[in-house]
């Protein structure tokens, strides 16, 4: 795995922090809202152990959990956790579908950044899903077996786990395969994604799953079982995860693309010839950490150039003003317009168009952008970041149907990983006992704008599609574990794991309080926003900035993660979700 420039990074920052006048941030007795003391140390008085997990399914949790007592790894529970929660949770990831996974390495300091986003078929074109000239009005396109792409979720979990794992792979299924043999209690959540009366829940296959036999749709408190996930599971564990991309696994994948009316491209040879891919993570400081994230095609450059900003001077001291205040929250907008313009232009797979990285965390490049932030009215426009080919805007949408978690175990060791199957159920259609991604809608659906300018993010054969994923490890300036954080929402990713990291390491709050303030969304001219959850008093200081809140029409977010706070873990789960954060 390649680590060297993360640790020359961080030998500069350690020199850097020594000749430097930063101090660490003054420990809150209070919180702002007058809740219960709770100090916020942020800097480790000894190095951070587990075992922690968090994740939005306590069910997937205690699997998690039950690795960690036999011994085995953040990675291990990493597997088990994932395997649970495309079953409890199928609505959000699952075997078919595609992850980013971060990883820190307690004995070496190292972070590596684990690609396991689907590709596009051999067969696919930049017109994928055009019909008569003209492309597919969106549900029509997610439905359709065009829209799944060579999943990458359990090929990526391999790879982590022959790096990093401890126990068998043969032992990371038992849960996942007891679950679904024997049965799980349907929660809340997932009833209310069954209950959808149209769309991925209403499919053939849907219908099949989730209609009891006297003819009635599952609810909550029902017990759901699921005896081919079983199966399968059982297969992963016996044979690998290789088992998944050939034989007969492969060939049901197949068989349900090719499905129906507009059916997919993927071929068996698309599944045999998939490889994940371990990259060295993008670091870069910020105050007195540095936030680690994956590299292209994530788009979590552009969550660092939004912190980066965050640290000019003007846009510094309006965010000090705390989760309280207009002004910070008005900076905190105004950023993200500036983050999510330049994303839309410049992010795509960096196999196939050239991101300029480095261009978009140019301190005078992100010097430029703030300064704009205090007089931005309207949607921002993208800049011209040094090594930049100025490309089109794209029309890519990205929908509701992600989940994060956090896990680290007795030796320090963490992982970090936001996992998808892009839509509410992905495409509606099941193999194997899971509900198989429609990942490819996450290309733009037009390649080139009127005037023929090509976009970053078009369709290609074999390439991957651009995401808003960011799972986030954060590090101290020795290059030691503080914490880890990421969550759903679609584009809307950015903006959650954003104001988690602004309220945990700028505002101090603890994690849980971060995590359940508002959600403020800011992309192209308006601002979605938990508007409920701002309060009369707050939401008319925004209006008098010129942030008029709407009601957020994307994904709510799933926050997960935890900060390592003196000798131990200030954990949090997102109550817009079902999770809970546990270290026992």
């Amino acid at each position: 795995m390649p680590t060297s420039p993360i640790r020359a990074l961080l030998t500069f920052l350690v020199v850097a922090s020594l000749v430097g006048c930063q101090t660490l941030p003054a420990a809150p007795t209070q919180r702002v809202d007058g809740g219960p003391s709770a100090p916020a140390t942020p800097v480790p008085s000894a190095p951070a152990r587990g075992p922690f997990v968090t994740a939005a399914n306590p069910l997937a949790v205690e699997a998690g959990l039950a690795i960690l007592r036999r011994g085995g790894s953040a990675v291990d529970a990493a597997v088990a956790i994932q395997a649970v929660l495309g079953l409890v949770e199928p609505q959000s990831s699952g075997l078919g579908g595609g992850s980013f996974m971060m990883v820190y390495d307690a004995t070496t300091n190292a972070v590596t950044a684990y690609d396991g986003r689907e590709t596009a078929p051999a067969a696919a074109t930049p017109e994928l899903f055009y019909e008569n000239g003209r492309p597919l009005p969106f549900l029509d396109a997610v439905l359709s077996g065009r829209s799944t792409g060579v999943p990458g979720a359990v090929a990526m979990l391999g790879l982590a786990q022959k790096d990093h794992g401890t126990l068998p792979w043969s032992a990371l299924f038992d849960e996942a395969e007891r679950l679904a043999r024997d049965g799980f209690v349907v929660s809340p959540r997932l009833a209310g994604m069954i209950a959808l009366t149209g769309g991925q829940a209403r499919t053939a296959w849907a219908d099949a799953y989730f209609t009891k036999a006297d003819g009635t749709r599952y609810v909550a408190g029902d017990t759901l079982r699921n005896p081919a996930y079983a199966a399968t599971v059982a297969t992963l564990a016996r044979e690998g995860a290789g088992a998944l991309y050939a034989g007969p696994l492969a060939q049901a994948i197949v068989d349900t693309v090719h499905e129906g009316t507009r059916p997919g491209t993927l071929s068996t040879a698309d599944l045999a010839g998939y490889r994940p891919i371990a990259r060295e993570a993008l670091c870069r400081p910020f105050r007195i950490y540095v936030v680690c994230i994956p590299p292209p095609p994530s788009s979590g450059v552009s969550l660092l150039q939004l912190l980066a900003m965050a640290e000019t001077p003007e846009a510094a001291r309006a965010l000090a003003g705390g989760e309280t205040s207009a002004g910070a929250w008005t900076t905190f907008a105004q950023l993200q317009r500036l983050m999510y313009a330049d994303r839309d232009r410049y992010v795509g797979d960096p196999a196939f168009v050239g991101v300029p990285v480095a261009g978009l965390l140019d301190p005078d490049y992100v010097a430029s952008r703030a300064a704009l932030a205090p007089g931005l009215t309207g949607a921002a426009v993208a800049g011209t970041p040094p090594g930049g080919i100025f490309r089109a805007p794209d029309a890519t949408r990205e929908p509701a149907g992600t989940s994060h978690f956090v896990v680290v175990d007795a030796r320090g060791n963490a992982v970090s990983m936001t996992t998808t199957v892009e839509s509410v159920f992905g495409s509606g259609r099941m193999a194997n006992g899971y509900f198989l991604n429609n990942q490819l809608t996450d290309f733009s659906f037009t390649p080139t704008t009127a005037e023929g300018q090509p976009v970053a993010n078009a369709v290609a054969a074999g390439k991957r599609p651009r995401s808003s994923m960011s799972p986030v490890i954060i590090l101290d300036r020795q290059g030691r574990l503080v914490g880890a954080m990421g969550s759903p929402g679609g584009s809307s990713i950015l903006a959650y794991v954003a104001k988690g990291l602004i309220a945990t390491l700028v505002w101090d709050l603890p994690v849980q309080a971060a995590f359940d303030l508002p959600n403020l969304v800011a992309k192209g001219p308006g601002f979605g926003a938990d508007t409920a959850r701002f309060g009369p008093t707050l939401e008319a200081g925004l209006e008098a900035n010129g942030i008029v809140l709407a009601p957020n029409t994307s994904e709510n977010s799933g926050l997960h993660g935890g900060i390592w706070r003196g000798d131990h873990w200030d954990g949090g789960a997102d109550d817009r979700r079902e999770g809970v954060a546990r270290t026992d």
